[in-house]
């Protein structure tokens, strides 16, 4: 499979949904409803879910009250995610390496660690822009993502775990760069185990996200540690979940 493509056909797999469904969801929504409750947007606010999925987490955010667009590359989710679509909530099929909407946006999120897959880092920066643009000025954005240094120290090198009578054989290992996870299968139609994809996030640092959001006029307000937004601890935290604010014109 060509290295560009990785993450546009695992995404559509009914695989990766399989293998992801039995994620805490609790915890999700639970993390959600505290980070509104912290942020306190105002009742209509717009927001965007880049990298909605199928589109669990911006059906939530309507449920508050919120006008909602969630976007996400994999047809597959977004063909899914239509269905539960009402005058505040909608979904679109896009690549978030390309422009959405300009200055449209209250808040913008990016949950769990859905950055991080590209191939450059000029990607990773078209993908920042698209975020930045979205938002109106003084406008808010969340980014979810891994703590680097936290997985380099936590990283289990073989993984096997069973959903729905299918085997996940998973390898995962480290360079100085990227994380990769290896998946293999075992299902009734494959008894041996086959390569089906290799994920690859990038290891951006704390400081990579500040060199990207400033770039694009981008200033990270807080930075939170876990899902129950504690302090962010550059060893200890599992995640590092980024608030960044949209500068005003004037100060461009």
């Amino acid at each position: 499979m060509a290295d560009k493509a990785w993450f546009k056909d695992w995404f559509n797999s009914p695989y990766y949904h399989l293998l992801y469904q039995h994620r805490d969801e609790n915890e999700a929504e639970q993390f959600i409803a505290t980070l509104i409750n912290h942020l306190a947007p105002t009742k209509g606010a717009t927001m965007l879910d880049i990298a909605c999925g199928k589109g669990r987490h911006s059906m939530a955010l309507a449920e508050m009250g919120f006008d909602v667009t969630g976007i996400d590359l994999s047809e597959a989710s977004i063909s899914e995610a239509k269905a539960g679509e009402t005058d505040r909530l909608h979904f679109y099929q896009h690549d978030m390496r390309r422009g959405f909407r300009i200055n449209y946006f209250d808040f913008a999120f990016n949950f769990f660690t859905s950055f991080g897959y590209f191939k450059t880092r000029r990607e990773h920066d078209n993908a920042i822009r698209m975020m930045a643009d979205s938002i109106k000025p003084g406008g808010v954005l969340v980014i979810d993502y891994l703590n680097v240094h936290f997985v380099e120290s936590q990283l289990e090198p073989i993984v096997t775990t069973e959903v729905e009578d299918v085997k996940f054989h998973i390898s995962k290992w480290q360079t100085e760069e990227h994380f990769f996870k290896q998946i293999q299968i075992t299902d009734q139609e494959h008894i041996a185990p086959r390569h089906l994809y290799t994920e690859r996030v990038a290891k951006f640092s704390l400081g990579d996200f500040n060199d990207m959001l400033s770039y694009q006029h981008m200033q990270i307000i807080e930075v939170f540690g876990n899902y129950q937004l504690g302090q962010y601890d550059v060893q200890r935290s599992p995640r590092m979940i980024i608030v960044a604010q949209k500068l005003h014109e004037k100060y461009l």
